[in-house]
């Protein structure tokens, strides 16, 4: 077992990649996502959570508080989650992360608790969440390697800078796309006379057409369709992803009417209809499993695929303590590609974990969990930089 001091780590030295070779804790990690290999994520995750203690001077006085440090950590299952909500409170990222060239800030939406504290994530080495999300999207939304016509029913990057999911589907739209590509969306509405315009011409050049959108985009899509009894029969291949479930809908659509309508609305096959989880404060996301990107899988309630650099848990809402598989509880991750902020999260949503596939179960109440507020609580009192 790997047992550097973290001061080795956070220099920039690992081992040995060949002869001659160092690599840096960044470069392993680059590593790892282009190459995954079956016994490095407990490692590397060790690692991490080392360069991540010293770096993070928020999370590591959490840690220390919690009596936890890289001297005494001997396991992955070891390493302290940090909730979602303490990104509405605490810098949890290195010093001056922000400034480094070519590094992004990203907001919350602030849709749970309210838009007067957003939660920021700083991303300091954005090419770890571009290689990160182009490589779980081609493995489950392009696994056949298609190249295809793009539509955005949700702003792109340089409409919505602060939004990570902007970000996304910005980088999915350049390397997956050929032909024609449309952003359908600014962050004020949505152009859906544009985009089912767009989707009428892909339809009439039988040319496969990606759609790319949140749930509640899709909803306004399948509204404006059915209020003119109009149906668009998108050829063989295309696909779509929705996310975000449903916030920001008046009447909320669950995941399997998005799937259905999807067919009845716009001809695409239920297989290629692929929900995304994915959060401002992850950098890796979790896609369905279906037949498409999972032969095979014929499950009637769909399960989620984390990445091979991403690991699920399921977390007692009270004692914090990790559940066995099969058990329901909060929905925590540990993802690597988070490495220069904090790798190991605890979301508000509650889930079950079986061999690496998620199946989400709901959000938790407003209140939040006792042991997720207590942890928070630490953040909120500490004497730790705030955002603003």
């Amino acid at each position: 077992m790997n047992q550097r001091p973290a001061r080795d780590i956070i220099a920039g030295s690992m081992p040995p990649a060949g002869p001659g070779v160092l690599m840096t804790i960044q470069e392993q990690v680059l590593s790892f996502i282009h190459r995954p290999g079956p016994g490095r994520f407990d490692s590397l995750a060790l690692d991490v959570f080392r360069f991540q203690y010293v770096a993070v001077p928020a999370y590591r006085r959490y840690c220390d508080n919690l009596g936890i440090g890289p001297e005494n950590l001997l396991s992955p299952d070891e390493i302290p989650l940090v909730s979602t909500v303490a990104f509405k409170y605490a810098s949890l990222c290195a010093p001056d992360s922000a400034k480094l060239p070519g590094a992004l800030t990203f907001l919350t939406s602030g849709t749970t608790i309210g838009r007067q504290r957003r939660g920021l994530h700083v991303v300091a080495r954005p090419d770890l969440y571009r290689a990160s999300a182009l490589s779980h999207l081609r493995a489950t939304m392009f696994p056949d390697g298609v190249r295809m016509r793009m539509l955005a029913i949700h702003p792109t990057a340089d409409g919505m800078p602060e939004s990570s999911l902007s970000t996304m589907i910005s980088w999915c739209m350049a390397e997956f796309g050929q032909g024609p590509s449309l952003c359908a969306a600014d962050r004020l509405r949505l152009d859906a006379e544009a985009a089912l315009a767009f989707l009428r011409v892909a339809a009439k050049d039988a040319a496969p057409v990606c759609v790319l959108g949140t749930t509640a985009a899709y909803a306004s899509i399948f509204h404006q369709l059915a209020a003119r009894g109009e149906a668009i029969a998108l050829p063989p291949f295309s696909r779509m992803m929705d996310t975000g479930g449903p916030k920001g809908q008046m009447v909320a659509l669950g995941a399997g009417e998005v799937v259905e309508l999807a067919g009845d609305l716009l001809g695409i096959d239920p297989a290629y209809v692929i929900n995304e989880y994915g959060m401002t404060e992850l950098c890796s996301q979790l896609y369905d499993a279906t037949e498409f990107n999972t032969p095979g899988e014929a499950a009637r309630e769909r399960v989620k695929l984390a990445a091979p650099w991403m690991r699920p848990l399921a977390i007692d809402p009270v004692t914090l303590r990790h559940l066995p598989e099969g058990t329901p509880g909060l929905l925590g991750f540990i993802d690597l590609a988070n490495l220069n902020s904090v790798s190991a999260v605890l979301t508000e949503d509650f889930g079950m974990v079986c061999e690496g596939r998620v199946r989400i179960l709901g959000r938790a109440g407003v209140g939040g969990p006792r042991g997720c507020a207590l942890s928070v609580a630490q953040f909120e009192s500490a004497d730790l930089s705030l955002t603003r």
